[in-house]
């Protein structure tokens, strides 16, 4: 079967190289079980962004590059060839008492382009 121009760009769902795609982000807070084992775990998920090399950062109180362990998953590309990430700051539970907000930057080149807060009283304390 020869497959002609047409089908083949439907089939591909090629994504013109100079376009791109801020992706959405959302963090998510500790849970409450792993507050009371003395940790606190927040995840920054990145989602439908394209191209590949978005970099996630985090700021704690506005503060980047502080006492704090932070790592990326790898890119994964989606159905639509958009990309989504993770990343995840992790913290003791005395120090996310202390946290005002935590934000997470998604940036490409030098620009901050999105970032998503999270303030630490918009968390339930169950």
């Amino acid at each position: 079967m020869a497959l002609y121009p047409a089908q083949f760009i439907h089939q591909t769902q090629l994504i013109n190289p100079d376009c791109e795609a801020r992706p959405t982000l959302m963090v998510l807070p500790p849970s409450n079980e792993e507050l009371q084992q003395g940790k606190a775990t927040l995840v920054c998920l990145a989602n439908k962004g394209f191209p590949s090399d978005w970099s996630l950062a985090w700021k704690v109180d506005g503060i980047s590059g502080g006492s704090w362990e932070e790592s990326r998953g790898p890119a994964v590309m989606e159905q639509d060839a958009r990309y989504s990430w993770s990343s995840t700051l992790r913290l003791s539970a005395g120090q996310w008492t202390k946290v005002g907000s935590v934000t997470c930057e998604a940036t490409q080149g030098s620009q901050t382009l999105v970032s998503e807060t999270l303030r630490r009283d918009q968390c339930s304390q169950d």
